[in-house]
């Protein structure tokens, strides 16, 4: 039998030592350089380097909770990097995080958040509360200021349900990590304007769930159609929006027959209205 290599009889002090619940904070004194806010870009090779960049996420409140929804589209400058490109991503069971802007840093900051949660939830044997959840996110962006100011910003929409409250929720944040809730629907990125311009018009408080998920694609077509940076649903390759919800039962992200349905249904009613479903006036 080969020899086996000796394994350590204990965890190093470092994982036994008393202090905060905060993986973030444990990784500032065990290991910095895990984390983007110490490292330092090298000088770009080229003037015209150009990354990854994400759009557009809208995001709402219904009766039952919360529904986000993004494109698929990635661009690098004037090209389009990606076309299949997932923004919507689950935080942990009961809140996601929709994407916007450098796509290498956003996966890496959902991935530090998500062992952020995970983390305080076995140190303190009880989950954050949706708040400060929201603000923990809002720490990471904070973060990742100096690499912001260096065209590798992130601005994410967060949405959960709130138990406590009974609804779902949505905070907003800006490039140096700060908050805000939105009372209905928010959105980011470059096609966002648009996005929520729309959504505005369509959205009511009564809304059923397939309901809203409609308005959400109809919302992303009409960026689509004026924000070069937006992917529209993409029916010659099949590539819709990603949509998911977040309720009392926790995150869901709804099948992909079922958004291809609702995008049809879309395409179908811009052959006969090319501008959309419109609202009353009064």
């Amino acid at each position: 039998m080969p020899d086996r290599p000796e394994l350590p009889a204990r965890l190093p002090d470092a994982f036994l030592t008393p202090g905060s619940s905060s993986f973030v904070d444990f990784l500032q004194v065990q290991a910095p350089g895990f984390l983007p806010v110490n490292r330092r870009l090298p000088a770009a090779a080229h003037p015209d380097f150009t990354v990854p960049h994400a759009t557009t996420v809208v995001a709402a409140t219904y009766a039952d909770g919360v529904l986000i929804a993004a494109d698929r589209r990635v661009t690098a400058g004037n090209l389009i990097a990606n076309r299949e490109y997932e923004k919507v991503l689950q935080a942990d069971d009961y809140s996601a995080v929709g994407i916007a802007g450098s796509t290498g840093i956003a996966e890496e900051m959902v991935a530090l958040f998500r062992m952020e949660l995970a983390h305080f939830e076995k140190i303190e044997s009880s989950a954050l509360s949706l708040t400060g959840k929201a603000n923990r996110l809002g720490t990471l962006i904070r973060g990742n200021l100096e690499l912001a100011t260096q065209g590798l910003a992130v601005v994410p929409v967060y949405v959960g349900y709130d138990d406590a409250r009974g609804r779902g929720r949505i905070f907003s944040y800006d490039i140096t990590g700060g908050r805000s809730e939105e009372q209905h629907f928010a959105g980011t990125g470059s096609g966002s304007v648009f996005a929520l311009g729309s959504l505005k018009k369509l959205w009511r408080a009564d809304m059923a769930e397939r309901e809203l998920a409609t308005a959400a694609v109809q919302a992303l077509y009409d960026a689509a159609e004026e924000d070069t940076a937006t992917g529209g649903p993409d029916a010659t390759r099949r590539l819709y929006p990603r949509v998911a919800v977040v309720d009392a039962e926790g995150f869901r992200q709804l099948p992909e027959p079922l958004v291809s349905e609702i995008a049809g249904e879309v395409l179908a009613g811009r052959y006969e209205r090319p501008d959309g479903p419109t609202a009353p006036v009064l």
